[in-house]
């Protein structure tokens, strides 16, 4: 069991054992072939089928919980006001607006954790599926008309038309202007992450504004986040962060470990050995790598893109 990819040197020492963990194998093909040719049987844990039954396994909406929750917390840190309202003898604080891009798990965690702290939210999201659920947290959902959904992407979003894209941009940048945060979620597994807050954009925002961008790891949904750094553009502060939830390792690790238990409860039966059922889709739906096979078929497509 591990978490990031290992080394190939590594997975020589694995010839025959079964490797458990998270290897964004949708991008990071290369990985898969060497787990290929060393002949580990691999399995990826953020390629898990979005069923009700994976969900007590699933790493992504994990770790996207936890990523959510510190990055309401970090915007707040850096935003120069108060989140809620306040009804003070020096007069009224109007509460901050909060837009958040992408309703997946960490977007849904970043709104209902700025609803606490007391700001005005907004969430933009493709799959009209997100909408009931934005607007159960208290929200106001931005709707734009339009876009595609794929069934068998498995409740993930997918790539939107140039049409879309523009009146998306354009929708994102009328609320964003009037937003103190921006808290940015939306991504595209094994594609980069769709650019929603453009240059001009930035610059038509608030001095004193923040934007989180949790796909910077992927390019970002605003086009001036780098990853892992924190810059300034005419006062408005860009945090590039995929990587937030090993900011709070206590529980995230007590959540992957548990994601990672309960994967394995369906592959060792009661007496401790290994039975890979290939009849189960969760085993054939994390499987990137067995016997010089690709299980799953994303990334099997994938891996043919790439020759």
């Amino acid at each position: 069991v591990c978490i990031q990819p290992i080394e190939q040197q590594e997975l020589a020492v694995l010839k025959g054992k079964v490797l458990i963990g998270g290897f964004n194998p949708l991008v990071n093909t290369s990985f898969v072939r060497e787990a290929l040719q060393e002949g580990v049987s691999a399995f990826s844990l953020d390629v898990i089928p979005r069923t009700t039954r994976a969900q007590a396994m699933d790493i992504l909406s994990s770790m996207a919980t936890v990523s959510g929750y510190k990055a309401v917390l970090l915007a707040a840190t850096h935003l120069p006001r108060f989140f809620p309202m306040f009804m003070t003898a020096a007069g009224t604080i109007t509460p901050a607006k909060v837009l958040v891009l992408g309703a997946g798990v960490a977007g849904l965690q970043a709104i209902a954790t700025a609803k606490r702290l007391g700001a005005v939210v907004e969430a933009s999201d493709v799959r009209q599926a997100a909408r009931e659920e934005v607007l159960s947290l208290g929200a106001k959902f931005v709707d734009v008309e339009g876009a595609v959904e794929d069934k068998s992407a498995g409740g993930y979003a997918v790539e939107q038309s140039e049409d879309f894209k523009k009146r998306q941009q354009q929708a994102v940048q009328e609320h964003a202007m009037k937003s103190d945060v921006v808290i940015c979620t939306a991504q595209i597994p094994g594609r980069k992450a769709p650019v929603l807050l453009e240059k001009a954009t930035v610059e038509k925002m608030k001095p004193g504004s923040v934007i989180i961008d949790l796909a910077a790891s992927t390019g970002g949904n605003c086009a001036l986040t780098e990853n892992g750094k924190i810059t300034e553009i005419n006062g408005v502060t860009i945090i590039g962060d995929s990587g937030l939830a090993s900011t709070m390792p206590y529980d995230a690790s007590k959540m992957f470990g548990k994601n990672m238990i309960n994967f394995l409860k369906i592959m060792i039966d009661k007496e401790g050995n290994i039975q890979l059922n290939w009849d189960d889709d969760l085993i054939t739906g994390t499987c990137i790598a067995h016997e010089g096979a690709v299980k799953n078929e994303r990334v099997k497509s994938a891996m043919d893109a790439n020759i």
